[in-house]
């Protein structure tokens, strides 16, 4: 079943690690990607584990039409620990808060406006002390659950599936290793968003941005014209980026600086950004901003290093659909044959399909069922999960 295929995919832990320059970044992503190649064994579908951690299975359909792919991430994200995770089920919910374990916190439909909507669903929460890891074992849930009912369906009447699950999409190097050969489809869709309802065709395009400062120590008392106090440089430096740029303040297609963590002292200090927007030009401004702040600061703290490494993550896919709308128009059908309104919309943020589309596999994003991802407040529905496997199966039946 579903749900106890989700429940079991949760608990391992596989949080990625951006410091690492090894593919997968960590080796306990494979405790999921090896079970995940023994249960496609088990299933009679032949697959590959390659040596950089990504998982490829193949299945053939009517060969009168070329296959459509299904991919899925194995990371969690950074933000919020993945290890001992201990999912909570909350059956028939009555749309009161939900106490997340001991942990003092609760989900609560005063502040998670989506609760509202989910009287009587099944949600899978967290017990307060982790993040789910929704994002996205619900998406490679769903597609082992789509793979198990599509072998019911006669070859005649299916097209080829191809299945792909990757490490390291939370640090941006899902793709890093992507073979579109070995993928071998026409083009797919990765199941990594939210809402079932939501056909996501473009997404942010992507940097990131390292900042180092070494800074002067000395003793305070002799400290005057002398000291150069890293960490008040680098807070001083974070000051003069925009400060309505932040994701707590943007929506829909406006974009962000974000930073993700900060370290100092003294001598040294140190944050990492990532910087996003839809808009490649206002992203190209945005680094502008930065370049200039080091550029400034350099000037005002002669004594001091600043180092500012940028690096590009991934590009809006909205270009390469745009060439090649067979995929949107695909996925229309799909909604429109089960009856399932839909929307498009833009991500506030992005997949490895995005960096798929540029590397010559068109693959907009479609949802999972779960929320508020990244964090202890993330939740799961299960009835929604159980809506993206019906339509997973559907974009394959002829």
């Amino acid at each position: 079943m579903l749900l106890e295929r989700f429940l079991r995919y949760v608990k391992i832990d596989t949080q990625s690690d951006e410091e690492s320059s090894t593919s997968p970044s960590t080796k306990k992503q494979y405790d999921l990607l090896n079970l995940l190649n023994e249960e496609l064994d088990n299933l009679g579908v032949k697959s590959s584990l390659d040596e950089y951690g990504r998982l490829y299975a193949k299945v053939e359909g009517n060969k009168a039409y070329t296959n459509i792919g299904l991919c899925a991430h194995v990371d969690t994200a950074l933000e919020c620990s993945g290890k001992d995770v201990k999912p909570q089920v909350v059956k028939d919910y009555d749309l009161k808060d939900i106490p997340l374990g001991n942990s003092g916190l609760s989900l609560s439909p005063n502040e998670f406006a989506k609760l509202k909507e989910l009287k009587g669903k099944t949600l899978i929460t967290t017990d307060g002390t982790t993040l789910l890891g929704a994002d996205d074992k619900a998406g490679v849930a769903i597609i082992m659950e789509v793979l198990e009912n599509y072998l019911k369906i006669e070859t005649k009447n299916r097209r080829g599936l191809s299945i792909l699950f990757t490490p390291d999409e939370e640090i941006g190097r899902g793709p890093e290793h992507f073979d579109p050969v070995k993928y071998g489809c026409e083009f797919a869709y990765t199941i990594d968003g939210s809402e079932p309802e939501a056909i996501e065709i473009e997404n942010f395009n992507a940097k990131s941005a390292s900042i180092k400062i070494k800074g002067k120590s000395i003793h305070p008392g002799d400290a005057k014209g002398v000291m150069i106090n890293a960490s008040l440089v680098l807070a001083e430096f974070m000051n003069l980026l925009p400060k309505e740029m932040i994701p707590s303040k943007t929506s829909g297609r406006e974009g962000f600086n974000h930073v993700v963590s900060i370290s100092g002292d003294v001598e040294n200090a140190s944050a990492h950004y990532i910087l996003r927007n839809h808009d490649s030009k206002i992203l190209s401004k945005q680094v502008e901003d930065f370049e200039n702040i080091k550029s400034k600061l350099e000037k005002e703290y002669p004594g001091s290093l600043i180092s500012l490494q940028i690096a590009d993550q991934y590009r809006n896919m909205a270009e390469v659909i745009a060439k090649h709308p067979e995929c949107k128009n695909h996925i229309e059908k799909v909604f429109n044959r089960l009856g399932f309104k839909y929307v498009y919309k833009p991500i506030r943020g992005g997949t490895d399909g995005a960096t798929f589309s540029f590397k010559g596999v068109p693959c907009p994003n479609l949802g999972t069922g779960s929320y508020n991802h990244h964090g202890r407040y993330e939740f799961a529905v299960l009835e929604e999960m159980e809506k993206m496997v019906q339509i997973g199966l559907e974009i394959f039946k002829l």
